[in-house]
C-alpha cells in the first residue's frame, strides 16, 4: 500500500470536480497515455511507467461527492485505491492510498524498490497539474 498527502489551494469540490474525471488524467500526467470511459463508472487505463506499458479497467467503488472517491481493477494490473479530499485552512487536503499486486513475484520485487518514490512523484505531478488547471479557471 503507497499513500500520499498534499494540500492544494482550492475548494474541495473544485477538486473533487477534476479528480473524479477519470478521462481527464492525462492531461495530468505524461505516464497515463489515455483514460477511454467504458461506461458504468468503468474506464480502461494505458499507463506508462518505469518502461513497461500497462493496460487495465477500473470501476469506481465508491463516489461520496467533495469527499472520496475509490476504485478497483476489474482487468489487467490488479489495484485498488482511493482520493479522500478534507478542507483545510487555505485549501484542501488529498489523500492518496494506493495498493497494487502483479503477477510476477520477481517483477513485484523490483516494481515494489521503485513504485513509492514513482507513485509521489506521479501523486505530485497530478496534483500539481490539477491545482493549476482550477487556478486558470479562476
Amino acid at each position: 500500500v503507497i499513500e500520499h498527502e498534499v494540500e492544494i489551494d482550492a475548494a474541495p469540490e473544485a477538486g473533487f470536480a477534476l479528480i473524479s474525471r477519470g478521462e481527464d488524467f492525462a492531461l495530468y500526467t505524461d505516464s497515463v497515455e489515455e483514460v477511454i470511459p467504458l461506461g458504468e463508472d468503468r474506464y480502461r487505463w494505458q499507463v506508462r511507467a518505469l518502461g513497461m506499458a500497462m493496460s487495465f479497467e477500473v470501476e469506481v467503488t465508491e463516489c461520496v461527492p467533495h469527499e472520496h472517491l475509490a476504485w478497483r481493477s476489474v482487468t489487467g494490473v490488479r489495484n485498488q485505491g482511493s482520493y479522500r479530499l478534507s478542507a483545510v485552512e487555505g485549501g484542501t487536503r488529498i489523500t492518496l492510498s494506493l495498493e497494487y499486486s502483479l503477477k510476477s513475484r520477481l517483477m513485484e520485487k523490483a516494481v515494489n524498490k521503485a513504485a513509492t518514490p514513482l507513485v509521489r512523484k506521479l501523486s505530485e505531478e497530478i496534483v500539481g497539474r490539477v491545482e493549476a488547471r482550477l487556478k486558470s479557471e479562476v
